[in-house]
């Protein structure tokens, strides 16, 4: 058998675990956040559209 190739029969041999466990997810409310998130921009609104304006501009080139 050569590289890339493979043999038919093996097909029909394959172990497939399919076995699913309601124990093995992930709880997402483990998770759960209660806090604030809070954040400063740094930029005014027109001096992030003027920036945008340049981003647009610069791949219209």
């Amino acid at each position: 058998m050569g590289f890339g190739s493979y043999d038919e029969s093996e097909q029909d041999t394959q172990n497939i675990d399919a076995d699913i466990d309601a124990d093995d997810g992930v709880t997402t409310d483990e998770t759960d956040h209660d806090g604030d998130i809070e954040y400063e921009i740094g930029a005014s609104n027109d001096e992030l559209i003027d920036r945008l304006q340049d981003i647009k501009d610069g791949e219209a080139n």
